[in-house]
């Protein structure tokens, strides 16, 4: 079960981010923002080529660094002298926000798919972010798009909350995974065995039988993401909590 911060205040998607005021997405300096503020973070996982959970969206560092190659072909130490692009700071470590955040406001940490599939060629990033939470006694709650990556979970961390990151699964937004995949996951079937107690869902498909009826047998619902005061009213009338950015909730 979540605890109840998590319901408390809205989630800072990838932090309190501000590109124009030097706080690029999952950086220290974001989650610092997020804290001051009393917002819940969101945050997302990739893998270093030593194996360390790193605090990352994307799979390749063009776009949030400035420079090409995948996240897996840098160490850690390399990953951390490479400034994030609008910051002055490297790419953090799970541990490094673990001991930044401290338990000061809950944690929403997305292990992203390295099946690249959503299939069941996962392990080391899941095993990574283990070692880290073990110490780790604040509010935090584990999801992931790939289903076998929450199961995974289950086995390591059995005490920590999961869930499951859901959409519709378009097409156009998962050119790699196969139509019949798709198609399987959109209907949300690994709830139950995944031992979830939450889902986050696309916010403009939350509207749905699916997300209705699990909310309707005790999940909690959550949502990404939210850009305005009022696609957050529009998204409250079916979702517990939001995760947000490009505004500042009430």
């Amino acid at each position: 079960m979540l605890p109840k911060a998590f319901f408390d205040r809205p989630i800072a998607h990838r932090g309190l981010h501000d590109v124009t005021d030097g706080r690029p997405e999952n950086s220290l300096t974001a989650f610092r923002a997020a804290i001051e503020h009393g917002f819940g973070i969101e945050l997302d996982l990739q893998i270093s080529k030593d194996g360390r959970a790193m605090v990352f969206h994307d799979y390749d560092l063009q776009r949030l660094a400035g420079t090409s190659g995948a996240m897996c072909q840098r160490t850690a130490d390399e990953l951390a002298d490479i400034p994030l692009t609008g910051g002055s700071e490297g790419i953090p470590t799970l541990a490094d926000v673990l001991k930044l955040v401290d338990g000061q406001v809950p944690l929403l940490i997305e292990i992203k798919d390295q099946d690249l599939r959503l299939g069941p060629n996962v392990g080391a990033l899941e095993d990574a972010t283990a070692k880290d939470l073990t110490a780790y006694s604040g509010p935090a709650a584990l999801m992931s798009f790939n289903p076998h990556s929450v199961m995974h979970m289950a086995s390591l961390c059995p005490s920590i909350p999961r869930g499951l990151t859901t959409c519709n699964y378009d097409k156009d937004d998962w050119l790699l995974v196969p139509d019949a995949r798709r198609e399987e996951l959109a209907s949300i079937p690994d709830y139950e065995r995944t031992g979830a107690c939450f889902i986050s869902h696309q916010q403009d498909q939350l509207d749905s039988p699916r997300v209705r009826d699990l909310k309707a047998n005790g999940a909690a619902i959550f949502c990404w993401t939210i850009r305005s005061a009022d696609q957050e009213a529009t998204a409250r009338k079916i979702a517990d909590n939001v995760t947000f950015e490009g505004y500042m909730p009430t």
